[in-house]
């Protein structure tokens, strides 16, 4: 199975990282992954994604993690933080990628851990996801303990334009009460 480490990327990280992350989407989106975007995923549209993403890092508002298995980039997911005070305890899974060759290494699995860890320690409690209906994703959600929420029928349009279900789910890490 190999070995996985995970890391928080920095801003200071994020240009050694820049061609890793934007193939990873590529990668993501050209093997069918419903990640919001569609193939075929030009360069540019991944590296303004990226861009997006590390000013969400650079205000604090989003937290990047990736992972290597066996020495080798495998993936990423992020935290994105809501800052709204009556959300303050909550925050969504966003963009678990794997690379299409080195799924089911338990990459996922050890980015998802990392994820919980790094959020409760910002006080996170609650997390929330959502991916299509029927994607492989489903199975290791659940393996986590996150509940299904509930599902959207046409939500996302595929490669094909066929309109997608999307699934909803969440965990709650720790209840608010017990943090008091």
């Amino acid at each position: 199975m190999g070995s996985t480490r995970v890391r928080r990327l920095t801003v200071s990280d994020m240009p050694a990282y820049h061609q890793p992350l934007v193939a990873l989407l590529q990668d993501a989106v050209h093997s069918g992954a419903s990640v919001g975007y569609l193939p075929p995923l030009t360069d540019a549209e991944a590296a303004s994604y990226w861009e997006t993403v590390l000013a969400g890092v650079r205000d604090g508002s989003r937290i990047l993690l990736v992972a290597e298995h066996d020495g080798r980039f495998a993936g990423t997911v992020q935290l994105v933080l809501e800052s709204r005070p009556n959300g303050n305890h909550r925050a969504e899974v966003s963009k678990l990628l794997v690379h299409s060759t080195l799924r089911r290494n338990g990459v996922g699995r050890a980015l998802m851990h990392a994820l919980e860890a790094q959020a409760l320690a910002v006080g996170r409690t609650t997390l929330i996801l959502d991916t299509r209906l029927g994607d492989p994703s489903e199975r290791l959600y659940a393996s986590l303990g996150y509940v299904k929420a509930g599902v959207v029928p046409a939500y996302v349009r595929n490669a094909e334009g066929e309109f997608e279900a999307t699934v909803f789910y969440y965990k709650i890490l720790v209840h608010r009460k017990a943090l008091r």
